[in-house]
């Protein structure tokens, strides 16, 4: 693994997929990411950063869902993958992450700048 481009490409790739319960955005609270990551997002005006935090939610998060769904960050990714960030509606993959994968995902937010949402 090379670059920061290169590690999150080949994390995403390991995260397994599963379907939410339509409407719902429990996990859709404000997070970090990476400077990577963020580059990929819309950028969104300080007062929609705002409004976003004062209701606990992600920038993101719009009337049908997420908005930024295809680019979302890693830690939105592995939401609900691995019993230690379990869905509150028990939605899951058929196969949870694996401990390699999840750590290294971890390893990767601990060890790279980080910015909010």
């Amino acid at each position: 693994m090379n670059n920061n481009r290169e590690i999150i490409a080949i994390l995403r790739e390991r995260i397994p997929t599963f379907e939410c319960v339509p409407g719902c955005h429990d996990c859709c609270g404000p997070v970090t990411t990476s400077s990577e990551e963020i580059s990929r997002l819309p950028v969104k005006t300080n007062a929609e950063h705002d409004a976003a935090l004062a209701e606990w939610n992600c920038v993101h998060l719009g009337p049908n869902g997420c908005e930024v769904y295809e680019e979302r960050p890693l830690i939105c990714r592995v939401f609900g993958t691995t019993p230690n960030m379990p869905c509150p509606n028990s939605c899951r993959p058929k196969e949870m992450i694996d401990s390699k994968t999840e750590s290294q995902i971890h390893h990767f937010i601990a060890n790279t700048r980080q910015v909010l949402v």
